[in-house]
């Protein structure tokens, strides 16, 4: 089982390609398994350290069990062990959620990026069972906990983080976005949970616990991961300047979506649409059709989202 120390380098969160005509709300088996194969293949081949599927950006919410299967499979399939997957198995309800990580750890996933039930908003002593019952069952299986404030409905307080490294020792990452509380995240688990944050913020993590920043995550990755793994191998030489540097290059190209991230309640009704747009003007993914009921999207921000991506292809050059 992977550990907290394991989690090292860039780990490229992807979409889950979608056939022509997957917006039609009676579509059914519209996973792009050619695209799915191709695009993990490019990803390893240009360096990302790991997987994460099926989150938000991989439309969790949106695909049916059928296709769950069918995409996991592929991408286990593919992936073939060379590099750690994290595949996303959130749910309505435990019932579900479990389905799937049975499917997910029987196919060979390292682990699982996993958010509460998103049915009935969970308590602490809910929310904290959760996790220690899902490490019951799959004690083999590695869980990154997806701290979703706005699609899990609850607060993942400090007390959640202390409470649940200790009740569930399976714990042992989690997806950050924002550096604010790390140093006291860090000592309330103990240093039991790797709090792995997003490539925008990579810098100021390890600013803050150099010696616990051993990774990042990034959707941008899907639009070409080579900005992505360098600023990892510059942090980990100790380039402080090549990191300022390519952090500059990664704002610049998310400069025109900063109007949709800062938006949170406006974000929060978006983050796919933003996402799969961004990644399809890039064009190193054919992300396909966004599924509904999320295929709506102002059309300044539309744009927005566009003109990211086609920044994001500007730069990956340099990187090569």
């Amino acid at each position: 089982m992977l550990r907290a120390a394991d989690i090292r380098g860039m780990y490229a969160i992807i979409p889950t390609p979608a056939l022509p005509g997957a917006n039609y709300y009676g579509a059914e088996r519209t996973i792009d398994l050619v695209e799915t194969e191709r695009l993990i293949n490019a990803l390893i081949k240009d360096g990302v350290d790991g997987l994460i599927t099926t989150g938000t950006t991989g439309e969790i919410a949106t695909i049916t069990d059928d296709e769950y299967r069918d995409f996991v499979d592929c991408v286990l399939s593919v992936v073939n062990k060379r590099i750690p997957t994290f595949i996303g198995a959130s749910g309505l309800g435990a019932h579900q959620a479990v389905a799937r990580l049975k499917f997910a750890s029987e196919k060979g996933a390292d682990g699982s990026l996993l958010g509460l039930p998103m049915w009935q908003p969970l308590t602490l002593d809910m929310a904290v069972d959760y996790y220690r019952q899902v490490s019951k069952l799959f004690p083999k299986l590695s869980l990154m906990v997806y701290p979703n404030v706005r699609a899990f409905r609850f607060g993942f307080p400090l007390e959640f983080w202390g409470a649940v490294s200790k009740a569930a020792p399976t714990v042992v990452a989690a997806k950050a976005s924002r550096a604010a509380g790390l140093k006291e995240l860090i000592e309330a688990t103990e240093g039991r949970v790797n709090f792995v944050p997003i490539d925008m913020q990579v810098q100021e993590f390890h600013a803050i616990s150099p010696a616990t920043t051993t990774a990042c995550w990034s959707t941008g990755a899907s639009m070409g991961p080579e900005p992505c793994v360098a600023i990892m191998k510059a942090l980990s030489s100790g380039n402080s300047e090549l990191v300022k540097s390519i952090a500059k290059d990664i704002a610049w190209a998310n400069e025109p979506i900063a109007p949709i991230l800062t938006n949170l309640e406006f974000f929060a009704s978006h983050n796919i649409q933003m996402e799969k747009l961004r990644i399809g003007a890039a064009g190193y993914c054919t992300p396909g059709p966004i599924r509904p009921p999320y295929d709506h999207m102002p059309a300044e921000f539309l744009k927005a989202s566009q003109e990211c991506g086609q920044r994001w292809a500007q730069i990956t050059p340099k990187y090569r």
